[in-house]
Order: structure tokens, then sequence, then C-alpha cells
């Protein structure tokens, strides 16, 4: 699997509707089973597993409590050396939380190796834009 094919099974795996499942399921192929994965957001960073990232997001996006979701890269720039890759880019998502709709835009690190089954994501963090945090004017 290349590094933009990832990012995009990356991004399309959070929308709610069908084939919500098998989109997840595609996502944890796409990462080393040891990966990291840290989200910020102004608070105090929240650091998962592989498996404790996805099951929450999986009932989230399958049980009705968020409907209409989905997660989009607007732009990105993947550096590879060798064996190591990283792609660091903006994002934007929207959807309707119990009726009432959202939207938001952040920024994502994504790491990744190349191990003998192709590219994985051995790294994941990102932080979301808030108040006094906005993406370009820093």
């Amino acid at each position: 699997m290349a590094i933009e094919g990832i990012v995009r099974t990356f991004f399309a795996a959070f929308a709610s509707g069908a084939g919500c499942q098998e989109r997840l399921d595609g996502l944890r192929e796409a990462f080393l089973p040891e990966a990291v994965i840290v989200r910020t957001c102004g608070g105090v960073p929240a650091v998962h597993g592989v498996d404790d990232f996805i099951g929450p997001r999986a009932e989230l996006l399958s049980s009705g409590v968020l409907t209409e979701f989905r997660e989009w890269e607007l732009a990105g720039r993947t550096d590879v050396f060798g064996d190591v890759a990283q792609h660091f880019c903006s994002y934007a998502k929207a959807g309707v939380r119990r009726g009432v709709a959202f939207s938001g835009r952040g920024m994502k690190t994504l790491q990744f190796v190349r191990v003998d089954a192709g590219w994985r994501i051995s790294a994941l963090a990102w932080d979301d834009e808030r108040d006094g945090l906005v993406i370009g004017a820093n």
C-alpha cells in the first residue's frame, strides 16, 4: 500500500453510513499493531493503541449518535527518506451529533515505516482549531 493510498484510507474510514465497519477494518490494516496515536486538542494528550483508537470510533460512527459525518484532507505534504516517511496535513470534518450540525478543522501528522508488507502507520498525532489556535495564524 503506497503512502498516498494509506492517507486516503485513513480519512475515508471516518465516515458514518454504509460500509463503516469495512472502512475501519481497512484502517486497522494500515497501522503497525504497536502504533501510537495521540490526540492533543488543547488538553492533556490522550494516548491510544490501535484498537483503543478504532473501537470507540466504530461505535460512534455506527450507533446513530453521529450521522452525516466525514473527515477529509485539505492539503498535505509527504516526506520520505529510505524506510521512514511522514505526512503532515490540514483536514476538515463535519457531521451531525445528536441532531446538531458541527464542523471543524485541524492538523494531523502521520508517521510511516516500510515493512515487508509495504508502508504502515507507526504513529499519528493531531490537534484541532480552537480559540487562540487557527490554521495559518501561527
